[in-house]
């Protein structure tokens, strides 16, 4: 990946640049001129890219000239897929223990944060994961009674689907021994009593996900955090994938006071486990024309068509073991899907048609090819429109399946980061085995296909941070880059550094449809790039992990700096 053809020339100008960095080591990702020594920045946009002596041709009398010293220039990252506002309210208002914790560590965070709040108030975090089922107890709510009697507790599980909740949570749900099963939903039972045990999965969650809504206040502040957080990790650019009006209003809020230093996108959430209806089409509408602003884009819609593989809602074509107590005998592939295949159809070709980049959470097999019949029947019924609609998460994906991305102009995104070994890596083999695990984010595959494939780190979901970095190492190893897990996971879907670039730039670009503007350093492009203290290509994978970014700029203007 080490960049050695030092074309083009700049063009002749008679334009003086704003900005020039020289010295360095620049990696454009554009495939036509693909390196450089300096970068010249006018206006906030690549004036031209190429040797020294080139571009210092290009200062003039007030040109600030900046040293690089053989420093690493390249684009900006791009997040395909981070819950931001989501994930920065969890860092700044939430119980958060890490994937790590143990159920001790977790109980304590509880009781403390429970003496800490008024009698009645909501204690509200996680995670908890799936080997800490038997220490929940028989009856888990009771569990929980136990150590916050006199607060709601609500605790999420790790990949965010499902939720431990104590009795007066319930109680404040509405859910109690009359409540009906939930289609789409899972509410665990006492097996003596049927009593509600406080265990509660997709459609289920509803009413318990109600009585968390975040404050204007909290809001803002969480969009300020994020946005810090993001360019100190060296993004430049994301896509919130599962947007309500709130979020909308607090994204294009940070945006009106100059704070959202990042290209973003928002998908507008058509259904998903927490909207009890699908929210209507002249609702995306309105949104959609309502909370654009210069940058956020809001031309893009969200449906959910499974769950996740731990609590048995992911859609598989095959059965889950029969460990788990799944009736392997009476398997129906479509039985856990969210939306019917007709349905989804009929949603996906309705949205293409009104103009909506469609985003489609599928962890099962069945669920990811729900979703490519979904995009076939729109290209079918629609004609071409040119709009690259995704398929979240991919991490299983059929062999007759990997084609069909290159062949519908689908994107597949990879996410959330566990293509590496990880906390979440034992609930999986649990559910699915071994084998089939080892058959997860087939991102090799894919690309070999000719699919466009994009990166997401899913954050907070399933992902206990956003660092790109991390995702980065783990994706060319398959390895955990911070050694806290042995082993590989599929290794055999490794990528080489420079097949990985591109899906964490230009091809997140293109998703949010700005290939034009960013993703890699061309003259016309916004001057969106990070420095690093030395080139990729020079660190080993678990070097990569620890990756510290020395300075990112977006349109040319300084967002952090180490």
């Amino acid at each position: 990946m080490h960049p050695t053809n030092l074309e083009p020339e700049p063009a002749v100008t008679t334009l003086h640049a704003d900005d020039i960095w020289h010295g360095g080591v620049i990696d454009t990702l554009d495939r036509d001129h693909p390196a450089g020594e300096a970068i010249a920045v006018k206006d906030g946009r690549v004036l031209a890219v190429g040797r020294d002596a080139d571009i210092l041709n290009l200062a003039g009398p007030d040109t600030r000239r900046h040293a690089l010293g053989g420093k690493f220039l390249m684009p900006g990252l791009v997040e395909s897929h981070a819950h931001a506002l989501w994930g920065a309210c969890r860092d700044l208002f939430d119980v958060f223990v890490g994937y790590g914790a143990s159920f001790e560590e977790l109980m304590a965070a509880v009781k403390q944060r429970a003496a800490a709040l008024p009698t009645g108030g909501l204690v509200y975090g996680g995670p908890w994961r799936l080997d800490m089922r038997e220490r929940m107890g028989a009856s888990p709510r009771e569990t929980l009674d136990a150590i916050a009697p006199a607060h709601a507790v609500v605790l999420h599980d790790v990949t965010q689907h499902s939720l431990w909740c104590n009795s007066l949570a319930l109680q404040q749900g509405g859910i109690d021994n009359t409540s009906p099963d939930v289609p789409g939903g899972v509410i665990e039972r006492h097996p003596a009593s049927g009593e509600p045990n406080g265990i509660l999965a997709e459609n289920a969650c509803r009413p318990i996900k109600q009585l968390m809504e975040r404050t204007h206040a909290q809001l803002d502040e969480a969009a300020r955090y994020f946005v810090a957080y993001f360019n100190r990790l060296g993004i430049t650019a994301f896509k919130e994938p599962m947007a309500y009006e709130p979020d909308l209003r607090a994204y294009k809020a940070a945006d009106e006071r100059g704070e959202l230093t990042l290209h973003a996108a928002a998908h507008l959430t058509r259904s998903s486990p927490f909207t009890p209806d699908g929210v209507p089409y002249e609702t995306l509408e309105e949104w959609r024309r309502a909370y654009a602003s210069p940058n956020l884009r809001t031309g893009f819609a969200k449906l959910f068509l499974d769950g996740v593989a731990p609590s048995l809602t992911a859609s598989f074509l095959e059965p889950y073991l029969p460990e788990t107590g799944y009736d392997a005998a009476s398997h129906d592939p479509d039985a856990t899907l969210l939306i019917a295949p007709g349905e989804l159809n009929d949603t996906v070709s309705e949205l293409d048609r009104r103009g909506f980049v469609v985003k489609m959470h599928a962890v099962g097999d069945n669920a990811v090819r729900a979703g490519l019949n979904a995009i076939e029947a729109a290209r079918t019924r629609n004609g071409p429109s040119g709009l690259r609609h995704e398929i979240a998460h991919c991490p299983f994906v059929q062999d007759s399946d990997v084609p069909r991305f290159a062949a519908l102009g689908a994107i597949a995104e990879v996410s959330p980061k566990i293509w590496f070994p990880n906390p979440a890596t034992a609930a999986q083999v649990a559910v699915l085995g071994r084998e089939r695990t080892e058959r997860c984010h087939r991102i090799k595959d894919l690309l070999t296909a000719g699919a466009q494939v994009t990166y997401a780190s899913d954050w907070p979901a399933a992902a206990p941070d956003a660092n790109p970095w991390i995702g980065l190492a783990g994706m060319i190893s398959r390895r955990d880059p911070t050694g806290r897990f042995a082993g590989t996971l599929g290794a055999g879907q490794a990528i080489a550094l420079d097949q990985a670039m591109p899906i964490f730039t230009i091809n997140g670009a293109r998703s949010l449809g700005m290939e034009a503007d960013t993703g890699s350093l061309a003259p016309g492009k916004w001057a969106d790039f990070i420095i690093l203290d030395q080139p990729l290509a020079k660190l080993t994978p678990e070097q990569i992990g620890t990756t510290e970014v020395v300075e990112t700029r977006w349109k040319g203007r300084c967002v952090f700096e180490r």
